[in-house]
C-alpha cells in the first residue's frame, strides 16, 4: 500500500467523527471489509462489508485480536506479518491469506494491512486491515493450474483486458477480455489505429487521455494509470483504468512496445460518485436545517459552522473559524442575565454530552438576545479520546413566549389580570410554612356590597368593567409585596407577608374606603357599590377548626351582618 493511500485512509478515519453520522453510515457501506484493531490487536471496529464476509459482528469480535480470525491452517506468515506491524516493525503488508469465516469455514482474503499513525505525535495507534475477497480468484487459480493458458484464462478470470502496442507501426492487439468489455464480439477484428481509438473516448475525458497516452508509452513512473470512459458498441460508456509500460526498446533506448491491462471500474466509479453526491447532500441538508450547528477541535476552537448558527449568533463563518466557541457562542441567564459557562468547554472537560434546556438566553454579536436550547456532545475516536464536539442549538423564543403567556393564564384570573384561588392557595401554603418560623401574616376575605344589581340592571359586561376597576382599586390599596387574587365571582382575598393583625386592620379599612369611592357610570346610569372585608392572622396554627380561610370568610360575614362597609377581625367576634 503507497504511502500516500495510507494518509488519505487516515485522514478520513478521522473526518468521520467530525462530518456527522450520515457520512459515517456511507463509510460502514464501503465494499470493502475493514478491521481496526489497536496496537495489542485487539478489535475496535468492524465494518458491515467485513460483516457480510466473514460473519463476524463487532460484537462477536469484542475482546479478540485480529490475529484470532486468522485460519489456523493458513501459513504463520500473515500472524507474523501482523505481529510486524503491532510492534511497528513495519508499515504495510500485503498478502493472501485464509482468514476464519464466523461458521468456521476458511476463506480465502487479500489482505492489506498498514499503521495508522497519530498525526500529532507520529506513533502508531492503530492497525487498519481490509480484506477482500478472493475465494474465487483462488478456486480459478487451482482449476487453471493444470492448463497451459493459466496465464491468459487468471486475467480473464479477473475481467481484465490485454492490449499491446506497437509504437513503431502504430497497430494494437487487443484480447478477447478488452473485446467483451466494450461490448465487441470476441472474434471481431478492431482497427488497431491509436486515432479510430481515440474516437471512442468520452469528449470530457478525451483532453486527458491525449495529454497523458504519451507518458504511458514511455513508462512515465509518475502516471499511475489512465482513468477515462469508452464508448461501448451499444452507445453507452463504460469506465476503463488502463495501466500499461514499456516492454521493448530500440538501440538508443526509445520505447518501441508497450504492454497494459485495462480493467472496468465503472461499479467503483459510480460508487465513488454516489459518495460525493452523498457528501454534498450532507452539507446542502447542514446548510438547510434551522438548528444552528457548530463543530469544533479538542481545543473547543471553531472548524465549521452552519448559515443558521452565523443568523442566530451574528458572526460569519469566516469570522468565527478559529475563534474559541466561547467566543462566538456567548449564552447568560434568561432571569439574571449572568453570564454562564460555555457547554462545549464542560463537554470535552467531562467527555460526555452537555444540555441546556432551562431559561438561556444567545447573546448575539449585534446585541440581540434570543432564547436558546442547545446541547453539546464530544466527538470521540475508537478509543473514546475527544477529538472535538458538535454544538447544536435551537431559537425557542417564540415556544419560552407562549410558554411564559400559558403559565400566567393557569395561574391569573383572565379578567382581572390578579392570580387566581389555585395561585392564592399555593401562596398562602407558604405563608404558612414561614409563620411556623415566627413569621406572621394577615388574611384579607373580600366580599362586594350592592354588586348584584350593576349585573341585573346594565348586563355583565358593566360587571365585568366594574370587577376590573375594583381589581386595580385593592391592588392599589396594598403594599408591593402582598398578594390580592380573585378567588371568586366577586369576591377577592389578599394576603398581607410580615404584617401584624393592627396594620392588617388599617390596610382592610383602606379598602373598604377606596371601593366606597367608587364612581361607576355605565350607560348613563351611576352606581355605587361597598365592600365588607374579613380579616384573620396567619400563625403556626389557625385558632379554629374553620381553617384560616374560614376564619376571614366567617369575619367577612360578620361584616356584612353589622351593616356591611366595614372590617372586622376573627377575633373581634
Amino acid at each position: 500500500m503507497p504511502r500516500r493511500t495510507l494518509n488519505t485512509k487516515a485522514t478520513t478515519l478521522d473526518r468521520i467523527d467530525e462530518i456527522g453520522p450520515l457520512l459515517a453510515r456511507i463509510v460502514d457501506s464501503a465494499a470493502v471489509g475493514m478491521i481496526v484493531s489497536d496496537m495489542s490487536g485487539r478489535v475496535v471496529y468492524i465494518n458491515r462489508a467485513l460483516t457480510a464476509l466473514l460473519g463476524h459482528t463487532a460484537e462477536d469480535a469484542a475482546g479478540k485480536s485480529v490475529l484470532d480470525i486468522i485460519h489456523k491452517d493458513d501459513t504463520a506468515t500473515a500472524r507474523l506479518q501482523l505481529r510486524r506491524l503491532m510492534r511497528n516493525e513495519a508499515e504495510e503488508y500485503r498478502g493472501e491469506h485464509r482468514f476464519c469465516h464466523k461458521d468456521g469455514h476458511p476463506l480465502w482474503v487479500m489482505v492489506a494491512a498498514a499503521l495508522l499513525r497519530d498525526e500529532t505525535t507520529g506513533k502508531p495507534a492503530f492497525v487498519i486491515t481490509q480484506l477482500t475477497n478472493i475465494e474465487l480468484q483462488k478456486k480459478a487459480e487451482a482449476a487453471l493450474a493444470h492448463s497451459e493458458s493459466r496465464w491468459n484464462f487468471a486475467l480473464e478470470s479477473a475481467r481484465q483486458g490485454v492490449w499491446d502496442h506497437d509504437i513503431v507501426n502504430d497497430t494494437m492487439f487487443y484480447s478477447r477480455m478488452w473485446r467483451v468489455m466494450r461490448g465487441i464480439p470476441p472474434e471481431e477484428e478492431v482497427d488497431g489505429n491509436q486515432s479510430e481509438w481515440l474516437k471512442r473516448i468520452h469528449p470530457d475525458d478525451l483532453q486527458h487521455v491525449i495529454d497523458n497516452v504519451d507518458r504511458q508509452d514511455k513508462g512515465d513512473e509518475g502516471l499511475d494509470g489512465l482513468e477515462y470512459r469508452e464508448r461501448r458498441r451499444d452507445g453507452s460508456y463504460v469506465w476503463i483504468l488502463s495501466r500499461g509500460k514499456p516492454v521493448e526498446w530500440d538501440e538508443e533506448g526509445n520505447p518501441t512496445r508497450t504492454l497494459g491491462t485495462d480493467t472496468d471500474i465503472t461499479h467503483l466509479k459510480l460508487t465513488e460518485h454516489a459518495l460525493a453526491a452523498e457528501k454534498e447532500r450532507l452539507r446542502v441538508t447542514l446548510d438547510a436545517i434551522a438548528d444552528g450547528m457548530i463543530a469544533t477541535d479538542e481545543q473547543a476552537r471553531i472548524v465549521l459552522m452552519n448559515p443558521a448558527a452565523e443568523q442566530l449568533t451574528g458572526w460569519t463563518s469566516a469570522e468565527a473559524m478559529g475563534q474559541s466557541v466561547a467566543t462566538v457562542f456567548v449564552v447568560g441567564d434568561g432571569a439574571t442575565r449572568a453570564a454562564q459557562p460555555c457547554p462545549v468547554a464542560q463537554c470535552l472537560s467531562e467527555n460526555a454530552p452537555v444540555q441546556l434546556d432551562g431559561d438561556v438566553v444567545l447573546l448575539g454579536k449585534g446585541g440581540t438576545r434570543r432564547d436558546v436550547r442547545c446541547t453539546a456532545a464530544p466527538l470521540k475516536t475508537a478509543g473514546e479520546k475527544a477529538t472535538g464536539a458538535v454544538l447544536v442549538f435551537q431559537d425557542v423564543t417564540q415556544s419560552r413566549a407562549i410558554q411564559r403567556e400559558l403559565a400566567h393564564s393557569a395561574a391569573h384570573d383572565a379578567l382581572t389580570g390578579l392570580p387566581n384561588r389555585n395561585a392564592f392557595d399555593r401562596a398562602l401554603n407558604s405563608a404558612i410554612a414561614s409563620a411556623r418560623d415566627s413569621r406572621g401574616h394577615c388574611l384579607l376575605y373580600v366580599d362586594l356590597d350592592r354588586f348584584k344589581p350593576v349585573n341585573d340592571t346594565s348586563g355583565h359586561a358593566a360587571g365585568d368593567e366594574l370587577l376590573r376597576q375594583v381589581a386595580e382599586t385593592i391592588r392599589g390599596s396594598c403594599r408591593s409585596h402582598d398578594v390580592a387574587a380573585r378567588i371568586g365571582g366577586d369576591e377577592f382575598a389578599v394576603l398581607l407577608h410580615d404584617c401584624p393583625l393592627e396594620s392588617g386592620k388599617r390596610i382592610a379599612d383602606k379598602i373598604v374606603h377606596a371601593i366606597g369611592a367608587l364612581d361607576f357610570s355605565w350607560a348613563g346610569r351611576n352606581y355605587r357599590i361597598g365592600a365588607s372585608v374579613g380579616l384573620t392572622t396567619v400563625g403556626a396554627q389557625p385558632a379554629s377548626p374553620l381553617g384560616f380561610m374560614g376564619e376571614a370568610d366567617a369575619a367577612c360575614y360578620a361584616a356584612k351582618a353589622r351593616g356591611r362597609g366595614m372590617a372586622v377581625a376573627f377575633g373581634d367576634l
